[in-house]
């Protein structure tokens, strides 16, 4: 996708790249591919911004943590576990003490798409309820 669209984005001198990556990045037990695969997204939005940059694009991506969504819903499904019982479960190692909602996403997309985000560019913002570590 960045790749068919960077050209117009160049041509037009402005542009905003947003990539969507995970907390699984920093590492998840059972998931080094998945975590790799989302590192490698955190290394490749970073250098997107060093390259576009001088043509007026920014890249950012978003990493989320533990988000409400039918992604989680199927992994407390296979657990055996109702998908109530697993965000109650989620939230208590989460220091806002709640799961993700869908639209925290989306508020964080809307920050990096807006004008208000034009010296923002290479950043991960990780939309957790915490700190990641």
């Amino acid at each position: 996708m960045t790749r068919a669209i960077q050209k117009y984005m160049v041509a037009a001198k402005w542009g905003r790249i947003v990539n969507l990556s995970s907390t699984s990045a920093v590492g998840n037990r059972g998931q080094v591919n998945y975590s790799a695969a989302k590192a490698g997204m955190q290394g490749f939005t970073k250098t997107l911004a060093i390259e576009l940059g001088k043509y007026g694009v920014t890249a950012n991506a978003i990493a989320p943590g533990f988000i409400a969504t039918d992604m989680t819903a199927a992994t407390a499904a296979r657990l055996g576990v109702s998908f109530e019982d697993f965000q109650a479960g989620a939230a208590q190692g989460i220091p806002v003490q709640r799961v993700g909602q869908p639209e925290d996403i989306a508020n964080a997309v809307s920050f990096f798409v807006s004008d208000a985000a034009g010296f923002v560019s290479g950043q991960v913002l990780y939309v957790a309820g915490g700190p990641v570590i």
